[in-house]
């Protein structure tokens, strides 16, 4: 399931952040990646660890746990200290797929990769190239969205990043691992949520349709969550 969420951060907040990042020191994007991943990857990226890109990623975390959409479909767990990266002309990322566990040695969190998400800092006519392009059953999506909207798909999808031929492309991405493992049960999960909303905004929140699915809804949690 991929899902395209919009706004995540406001054009003001994109701004600030990108202010931000233009003044701190980069680094090689190898740095990051496993063995295989290493032999394709080439852009730069904020080092982890660094002050900036944590206080960054905190701003990340807030905006998304702020995001119905983003909590709705995510059922979120726990989340990877937001990375961010930038790729110039040439700069590209092959076709990879991310590590199954993904480790934090400021914190120590440790995590199972459920959904990859990366969150676009810049717009679209800001550079040539750079479409997130992921492989699914049903063939390759290319994905570049407008700054400040995020994509979430399954982490256990084989992705890339073309090459960039103008301009500069700015990201932040990362890692959640969901309360509901299963991928199919998650996806039923949020459709069941988003047929609650639909139905709140027609009918409200005292409906009997409404409470009896929000019911189900919560009991399916209670099944299906791993904690």
């Amino acid at each position: 399931m991929l899902i395209c969420i919009p706004d995540v951060l406001s054009k003001e907040d994109v701004a600030d952040v990108r202010a931000i990042m233009e003044a701190a020191e980069w680094e090689d994007g190898r740095s990051t990646a496993g063995s295989q991943s290493a032999l394709v990857k080439k852009n730069e990226q904020l080092p982890p660890d660094s002050a900036v890109a944590r206080r960054l990623g905190e701003r990340v975390i807030v905006a998304l746990m702020a995001n119905p959409l983003f909590v709705s479909a995510a059922v979120p767990l726990h989340i990877f200290p937001p990375l961010f990266n930038r790729y110039g002309t040439n700069h590209h990322f092959g076709a990879h797929v991310d590590n199954a566990i993904r480790g934090d040695k400021l914190t120590g969190l440790r995590i199972r990769t459920d959904l990859s998400a990366t969150l676009f800092l810049c717009e679209p006519d800001d550079y040539d190239g750079g479409e997130l392009v992921i492989e699914g059953h049903a063939g390759a999506q290319e994905v570049k969205l407008p700054a400040g909207h995020l994509v979430l798909y399954p982490a256990t999808s084989l992705h890339a990043v073309t090459p960039v031929t103008r301009g500069m492309r700015l990201a932040s991405f990362f890692w959640v691992q969901s309360m509901i493992k299963d991928a199919h049960a998650r996806e039923l999960i949020f459709d069941l949520d988003t047929t609650i909303q639909d139905l709140v905004a027609r009918l409200g929140r005292d409906a009997t349709e409404v409470r009896r699915l929000t019911n189900i809804y919560h009991n399916l949690i209670r099944v299906w969550s791993e904690l």
